[in-house]
């Protein structure tokens, strides 16, 4: 671990004795188990991880973030937040995440409120500054603080500070809400969330290590590291034949591999 980390580790110690008391938007990802592990650390029962659960969030990922944070200790509440019933954001417009992320944090502020929290907090690091995320909008009408990003940790610092805290999250691969996996403008359904999380579920069987399926209709567009599209060649009949069960047409795998935001690249930034 590097000086540079250590600092900005000590740095966020000292921020959130600050704020006394914290209810975290948790998901089980990366970012915010690392920051559900140091707030805990640093103001043990006064941290408080929030996760909500919807139509995009998969089953693996819940099962996930339970286990993280009972291993942390951490004191963990999951709520119901059905984004399908926002219609902007089933009508998936370029700005589909402000909508999810404001009722989101809405009701978290609300929890926060119930256990006496002083600040709802998120887990976006420094790198998030370079990609499109619409739903910073959200944090900031509503007062969510960020302090992975506010004292500058990267995504690979949180991810070297999370092994060296012994966390299993430190080599979990990026995931995003299946919202993700539909073109802006696509309608997001529950029927369509299911065929997409069984498509991934079943490459995930396979062996993948990181995947995505991308929604175009009758096409299912998969996506794979490029180091991993050899194991998807070598399967591809039993892919297909899965694939179709599942109400796809046609499946295609991405030549240029995964890579995270891809349907943003048809955005005018």
């Amino acid at each position: 671990m590097n000086t540079t980390s250590q600092e900005k580790l000590r740095k966020l110690q000292e921020l959130l004795k600050t704020l006394k008391s914290c209810a975290i938007a948790y998901s089980g990802g990366v970012d915010s188990t690392f920051l559900a592990k140091v707030a805990y650390e640093t103001l043990g029962k006064k941290a408080l991880a929030v996760t909500a659960t919807s139509s995009t969030y998969p089953q693996r990922e819940l099962s996930e973030a339970k286990q993280y944070a009972q291993e942390i200790g951490i004191p963990h509440v999951i709520i119901h937040s059905e984004e399908l019933d926002i219609p902007r954001f089933s009508d998936n417009p370029p700005d589909r995440c402000y909508y999810c992320k404001k009722e989101l944090f809405q009701k978290i502020l609300l929890i926060a409120q119930e256990h006496h929290l002083h600040t709802v907090l998120d887990g976006s690091n420094a790198d998030d500054t370079f990609d499109y995320r619409p739903g910073a909008r959200a944090r900031t009408e509503l007062g969510i603080r960020s302090p992975l990003k506010e004292v500058g940790l990267t995504k690979q610092e949180i991810r070297d500070l999370s092994s060296q805290l012994h966390l299993k999250s430190s080599k979990k691969p990026a995931f995003a809400c299946l919202a993700s996996r539909f073109p802006y403008g696509t309608k997001i359904t529950k029927e369509r969330l299911k065929q997409v999380e069984a498509a991934e579920e079943y490459l995930f069987s396979l062996g993948l290590r990181q995947c995505r399926v991308r929604y175009h209709d009758h096409i299912a567009r998969i996506e794979v590291p490029v180091d991993e599209i050899p194991t998807v060649l070598a399967q591809t009949q039993k892919i297909i034949k899965r694939f179709k069960t599942l109400g796809f047409t046609y499946i295609t795998l991405d030549l240029e591999g995964y890579r995270t935001g891809s349907l943003n690249e048809v955005l005018d930034k």
